[in-house]
């Protein structure tokens, strides 16, 4: 049978494993969004160089989890929900999260400089200090804690690009810079939604957000995404035999835009890699 040390330490394995948060990395297939679209997926060495560097940003990511959870455990024991989280529940330490954390960032940024793409080094350090710079003080400025939760996402693309040295068109960069932007908002707004005149007591942001402010922030970026991914379509299809597919390819984007747009509404939009491994209809 167990002991209680053996069960404790399996609780704390699996609360550190929660803290890296798994799920979300299922954001980081933006990574092969450029090499994606500029067709170089089917060669071995583009694909390769896109898994590397989609392994480097989720130990990223999950190092500035561990981080961000410490820092913010105090302000999670407030919320509904994060306040089961691993570190505000005091099932990790924060030493322990620390530690944890600050080791895969260096596994990230070791992993980037041995692959030899000096560009995703660069992407690996802008990414871990605006994430630092975002936990400490970027989070508690209105408007610009989402353009930097949205930057985090751009980054994600950028990174497949420069790790596969595929250029990255002016196009490509608005469509990413705009969508992300768009859940990003979708996110603010279920929370309002959620903690109603309590959430400034969690996320001070939200005391200077409305819901009409953020639909509209929502309207606009989802516009811009749009219109920025029919240009890019109508663009590569001008040089290329399969044509009929790039212009295709819009209604299946435009729809699914107003398909997570209709589930933000309904207050679905706190998590959203929730929404993108349950909606079958989004799938």
């Amino acid at each position: 049978p167990a002991t209680p040390t053996d069960r404790s330490r399996k609780q704390v394995a699996v609360g550190v494993l929660r803290t890296l948060r798994p799920r979300q990395w299922i954001k980081n297939v933006l990574v092969f969004g450029a090499p994606a679209a500029a067709g170089v997926l089917a060669h071995r060495t583009p694909l390769l160089d896109s898994l590397a560097a989609f392994g480097i940003m989720c130990a990223a990511a999950s190092g500035t989890y561990c981080i961000n959870d410490v820092l913010d455990r105090h302000a999670d024991q407030k919320h509904p929900t994060k306040r089961h989280r691993a570190i505000a529940s005091g099932l990790v330490s924060p030493a322990l999260a620390l530690t944890v954390g600050a080791t895969l960032l260096a596994v990230a940024l070791a992993a980037s400089a041995a692959l030899g793409r000096l560009q995703l080094d660069l992407v690996v350090v802008i990414y871990v200090a605006l994430t630092l710079a975002y936990s400490k003080w970027l989070k508690h400025e209105a408007v610009i804690d989402l353009g930097v939760v949205a930057a985090f996402v751009v980054l994600l693309a950028i990174a497949g690009g420069v790790a596969t040295n595929v250029p990255l068109s002016n196009w490509f960069v608005i469509v990413a810079c705009f969508g992300s932007l768009f859940m990003v908002t979708g996110k603010r707004e279920a929370e309002l939604l959620l903690l109603g005149d309590e959430g400034e007591s969690h996320r001070a942001t939200l005391g200077d957000y409305s819901g009409s402010f953020l639909r509209y922030v929502r309207s606009v970026s989802s516009g811009v995404a749009m219109t920025g991914y029919c240009i890019w379509a109508f663009d590569k299809a001008q040089g290329s035999k399969g044509a009929i597919w790039f212009e295709l390819s819009i209604v299946p984007f435009v729809l699914a835009i107003l398909r997570y747009g209709l589930l933000v509404d309904g207050g679905h939009g706190g998590a959203p890699e929730d929404i993108v491994i349950e909606d079958r209809v989004l799938q």
